[in-house]
C-alpha cells in the first residue's frame, strides 16, 4: 500500500466501526412501494445520476489497514453490480442470468406479505459484499417494490432519508423536492423570565437528579440489570434465529386526535402509548393472568442528537431506555399516553442520550469496537424490544414520475425478539414489526393489537353519540 493511497483513505467513524463489527454488521432496509410498473433502465439511470452515488461514502470501498483499522477508499461505481433484479423465476434461470430469485411463490399471494417475507429473510445473516460499496438496490418487479439495502456504517436513518428524498419530487409539483416532517417537541428549556429563579433552580436540580438516575440505570443495563423474562423476551444468540415480519398501519390524523386530547403531547408520546397498550393486549392474550399488573418491559430507542435534521452526515445518535408497564384490561386508554408523555418528557430533559453517545464514543476510542459492541449487546440482551420512528414527507411524492405508495424501514437482526421501526408518509404511518418467529409466532395479531390500541384511544376521545 503506497503512501498516496494511505493519505487518500478516510477513516471510518467510531459509530461506523461499531456497525461494521462481524457480530453486528447492521444493514438498513428501506422498502419503497410504487404505483406503476418498475422500469429497470429508468431506475438504473436515476441511481447513476443520484446524489447518493455522488456521496463519498457511497462510492467508497471498505478496506482494512495492517493495523486492523477500517478506512473508506474511493472507487468507481458499477451500477449493474448494485441494482439487483428480484423476480420469482426458476432457480435454473436465475443461475443463468445471475439475478436473485424469491423461489416458487404463488402468484396470488398478497404482494405485501411477499415483500415482508423477503425483507425478513434479508434481515438474518445476509451481509453486503465487500468487493463494492456497501449498498444495493433490489427491484421486486411483480410486487412493484424497491428495496434499498444500505449499511448502517454509511449513515443513520435520518441521514439516509434526506439523501433519498433529494432524488424524489412532490406529486403536486414535479419540480419541488419533498419536505420532511419534523417532530413536534415540547420546549423543555427553563426560562427565568417566565418561571422565576426558584423554578429555574428546581428545574436544574431535577434535570441533574434524573440524569444521574437514568445514566446509572443505563450503566447497570450493560452489566447485570435485566427485564424479567416474558413471552416476547430475546437474549444472547437470538440474532441468528429465523424472522417473520408484518406491518402495522396507522393514520397520522388519528394520532393527532389523541395527541390533542392529552395536553402538550407529541406524536412520539402517542406512539409509545400505543406500544404500551398493544403489548399489554398481546401479553394478556398469550398468557392471561400469567403476569403481575405493572410489570416493567424496557424498550431501547435511538435519539437523533443533531441540532437540525440532516445538518450533519453520519451516525450521531444516543440511546434511551424507555419503560412500558403491563396493565390488565380495564385501564383508561388515554392513561397509556399520559404515562408515556410524562416518562418521555422527563427523559428528554436529561442527559441520558448524550451520556450513552459519550460512553460509546469513549469506549470505541480507548478500548476499540469489540468493547463497545459487548456493551451494546448486553444492553440489548437485558431489555425487551427496540423502537424507532423516522418522520418522512408530509405530501405524496414520486420517484422517476412513478408515485410512491409507501415507505417502510427495518434493520438486520439483533438479540431482541421484537423490533419495531415506524416511518410516516403522506398522512400515514407504517410500522414494520420484525420478530423471532419461534418466540412470537403471530406478529399479525400483535400488529392488530397496536392498531386496535390507537382506535380505542381515538374512540375514548370522540365517543359515538
Amino acid at each position: 500500500m503506497g503512501r498516496s493511497e494511505i493519505t487518500s483513505d478516510e477513516p471510518v467513524t467510531p459509530a461506523g466501526r461499531l456497525f461494521l463489527r462481524p457480530e453486528m454488521d447492521t444493514i438498513i432496509h428501506c422498502a419503497i412501494g410504487v404505483k406503476n410498473h418498475i422500469d429497470v433502465d429508468l431506475i438504473k439511470s436515476i441511481v447513476r445520476n443520484s446524489l447518493m452515488v455522488k456521496h463519498p461514502r457511497f462510492c467508497s470501498l471498505l478496506v482494512r489497514g495492517k493495523d486492523g483499522v477500517e478506512y473508506w477508499r474511493r472507487t468507481e461505481v458499477d451500477i449493474d453490480k448494485h441494482v439487483i433484479i428480484v423476480d420469482p423465476i426458476s432457480k435454473d434461470a436465475a443461475a443463468d442470468d445471475g439475478d436473485h430469485h424469491l423461489g416458487s411463490l404463488d402468484k396470488n399471494d398478497d404482494a405485501e406479505r411477499i415483500v415482508n417475507e423477503y425483507l425478513a429473510d434479508l434481515s438474518v445473516s445476509t451481509p453486503l459484499s465487500a468487493d463494492k460499496p456497501l449498498w444495493e438496490v433490489h427491484l421486486l418487479l411483480e410486487q412493484n417494490c424497491i428495496v434499498l439495502r444500505i449499511h448502517h456504517a454509511l449513515g443513520d436513518g435520518i441521514s439516509l432519508m434526506s439523501l433519498f428524498l433529494a432524488d424524489c419530487r412532490k406529486s403536486e409539483d414535479p419540480t419541488a423536492v419533498p419536505t420532511v416532517t419534523t417532530v413536534g417537541r415540547r420546549d423543555s428549556r427553563i426560562r427565568g423570565s417566565d418561571n422565576g429563579c426558584l423554578a429555574v433552580l428546581l428545574g436544574f436540580l431535577k434535570m441533574v437528579f434524573f440524569s444521574i438516575v437514568f445514566c446509572i440505570e443505563f450503566a447497570l443495563r450493560g452489566w447485570w440489570l435485566s427485564d424479567r423474562k416474558t413471552l416476547i423476551s430475546g437474549g444472547s444468540g437470538l440474532e441468528l434465529w429465523p424472522r417473520k415480519m408484518t406491518t402495522a398501519k396507522f393514520w397520522i390524523e388519528d394520532m393527532k386526535v389523541v395527541k390533542e386530547a392529552v395536553g402538550n403531547a407529541t406524536i412520539n408520546d402517542v406512539l409509545f402509548g400505543v406500544i404500551s397498550s398493544g403489548l399489554s393486549r398481546y401479553l394478556d392474550h398469550r398468557s392471561p393472568n400469567g403476569l403481575s399488573d405493572g410489570l416493567r418491559l424496557t424498550g431501547v430507542a435511538m435519539v437523533n442528537l443533531r441540532e437540525q435534521p440532516g445538518s450533519r452526515w453520519g451516525n450521531r445518535f444516543g440511546l434511551l431506555l424507555l419503560p412500558v408497564y403491563y396493565q390488565k384490561p380495564g385501564v383508561d386508554p388515554l392513561e397509556y399516553v399520559r404515562r408515556a408523555k410524562k416518562m418521555i418528557g422527563r427523559k428528554k430533559r436529561t442527559l441520558e442520550a448524550h451520556f450513552s453517545y459519550f460512553i460509546g464514543h469513549l469506549i470505541m476510542s480507548w478500548l476499540g469496537s469489540k468493547a463497545a459492541y459487548i456493551l451494546n449487546y448486553r444492553v440489548i440482551c437485558n431489555t425487551s424490544f427496540t423502537i424507532s420512528n423516522v418522520f418522512g414527507p408530509k405530501e405524496e411524492i414520486t420517484l422517476g414520475d412513478n408515485p410512491i405508495t409507501f415507505l417502510r424501514v427495518n434493520t438486520s437482526t439483533i438479540p431482541h425478539a421484537l423490533t419495531m421501526h415506524m416511518v410516516s408518509y403522506a398522512g400515514r404511518a407504517d410500522m414494520q414489526i420484525l420478530v423471532a418467529k419461534d418466540i412470537i409466532p403471530d406478529p399479525e395479531f400483535l400488529a392488530k393489537c397496536f392498531e386496535g390500541a390507537l382506535l380505542e384511544m381515538k374512540k375514548a376521545v370522540t365517543p359515538s353519540k
